[in-house]
């Protein structure tokens, strides 16, 4: 493969785009301000341009760019990389306001360019195989889905925990449920940081009668990344953070008789 792509910014994310457009034989270059980090990478991928700013990568002619630097910094550099007509995927969150998320949309059409957020679990085999379960009828039509992504993690001093943890869950329903939310209802709480949520929950309702709801904190005592979707038919559920990481099917519904709601399970 001949394509080239310049990473920007190698963070505790950037070096996993590094490390994986490197093994696709496919890194060109990378952009980072701290002398250091460069110093470390240059020995690691001597085969590679190095800069320290974004204007001189930009005139080399990379095929493509992806963006790892702080969120709060997403915006100007992808609003100048797209205007350059340089196809750019970006880290998540893809920026930390909706008008700057639908501006870039809006130049990325106007300037005829590939603009992608890094929705890595939308490639996870498990997801990927719940989408299959569901598409072949296993847990009847869709009534419920909820996504718990929780831990004592890395606080963030910019994006609060819903823009920093959720686009993982908002784009795994999309996926899953192929329809928009009518109806969005989320709450959050504020303990560490004036104003930065630590903790959320959002309701979700979608067409067809379909609820989701999500619960993202980095402000908790263990880790949890679960996802459990209702069926009429069955129910799934999968721990991203258990050891085996199984997809779990539950042979459980409910029937009405005589309008009165009647559990059944498999024998």
């Amino acid at each position: 493969m001949d394509k080239k792509i310049c990473v920007i910014g190698a963070g505790r994310w950037g070096k996993n785009h590094l490390s994986t457009l490197d093994k696709m034989g496919v890194l060109g270059g990378l952009v980072e301000a701290n002398s250091n980090s460069i110093e470390l990478y240059r020995k690691k991928y001597p085969d590679i341009k190095f800069f320290t700013n974004i204007d001189d990568a930009i005139n080399v002619g990379f095929d493509g760019f992806t963006i790892a630097t702080p969120a709060e910094t997403h915006y100007d550099i992808a609003k100048k990389i797209i205007k350059s007509q340089h196809h750019v995927l970006i880290e998540k969150p893809i920026t930390t306001t909706f008008e700057h998320a639908q501006h870039l949309n809006e130049l990325a059409k106007e300037y005829n360019i590939n603009l992608m957020v890094g929705h890595l679990l939308l490639f996870h085999p498990a997801i990927n195989k719940i989408k299959n379960l569901i598409n072949d009828g296993k847990i009847g039509d869709l009534q419920y889905i909820y996504s718990n992504r929780l831990n004592l993690g890395n606080i963030r001093s910019e994006e609060n925990v819903f823009w920093s943890f959720a686009p993982h869950d908002i784009s795994i329903m999309q996926y899953l449920i192929e329809s928009f939310p009518i109806e969005i209802i989320s709450r959050g709480g504020s303990f560490l940081q004036n104003d930065i949520h630590d903790t959320t929950m959002t309701f979700l309702e979608y067409p067809n009668n379909i609820k989701a709801h999500i619960y993202v904190s980095w402000l908790h005592p263990f880790k949890e990344h679960r996802l459990v979707v209702i069926g009429s038919k069955g129910m799934l559920s999968y721990e991203d953070s258990s050891e085996k990481k199984l997809i779990n099917f539950y042979d459980k519904k409910y029937i009405l008789n005589k309008n009165i709601p009647i559990k059944k399970n498999a024998s």
